[in-house]
């Protein structure tokens, strides 16, 4: 199903109408699912740091990009966009290789939930920032004391990095006194590599 207003290649984002399900929620629907996903953004840091420290108005999760078919059929009562470049886009098989995320609303019109499709080989996370960043699943993805698979700290905040908008410096303020001097040095050595120069170096440093 296409949805609606998507006329011609794309339709421009505009003000969308987002209320994110939970982690909570979206574990729920995906608890029968064999496939290494996980929360990831500002839903993973409050995961990670054990409560919800500020308001989110939707929710993002990755998956291995080859899992999409199996995903999508699971949450198959959202109806899904692929969205990219400020626009959204009607599912075909040249935007989903275009764009990686996936924007799932239900029967009401209200956007649910993101869906990242990362670059991965087998049971490898390759970043989509720089392929030179890989890690195992099994070293990508965390779990919650609820048993939520959540993204690790230092990868969010690898991408949060390329935006340093207020929220993604208090995300990194709330997660850096609880990471791992080896988190934290996974954290600045790929900042230096994919933004070299960056002004959360001398933080991480």
């Amino acid at each position: 199903m296409i949805a609606d207003g998507l006329e011609g290649p794309g339709a421009p984002l505009g003000e969308p109408n987002w209320l994110g399900w939970t982690p909570d929620e979206v574990a729920r629907r995906l608890a029968g699912v064999d496939v290494s996903w996980c929360v990831t953004a500002g839903w993973a840091v409050d995961l990670f740091v054990g409560r919800e420290t500020r308001e989110h108005g939707d929710l993002e999760i990755a998956i291995p990009a080859a899992a999409w078919p199996v995903v999508s059929r699971e949450l198959s009562t959202l109806d899904f966009v692929v969205a990219g470049d400020g626009q959204l886009w009607q599912m075909n098989s040249a935007n989903l290789d275009a764009h990686f995320q996936t924007w799932g609303r239900d029967a009401s019109g209200v956007f649910r939930l993101d869906v990242f499709r990362d670059p991965h080989d087998g049971d490898t996370w390759i970043c989509r920032r720089d392929a030179r960043l890989t890690r195992p699943y099994s070293a990508l993805i965390r779990k919650s004391s609820h048993g939520i698979p959540y993204m690790a700290p230092e990868v969010v905040l690898l991408f949060k990095a390329k935006h340093d908008r207020d929220k993604d410096r208090a995300d990194l303020g709330v997660c850096f006194p609880l990471m791992s001097a080896v988190e934290r040095e996974w954290l600045a050595a790929a900042i230096e590599m994919v933004y070299p120069g960056h002004p959360w170096l001398a933080t991480l440093r």
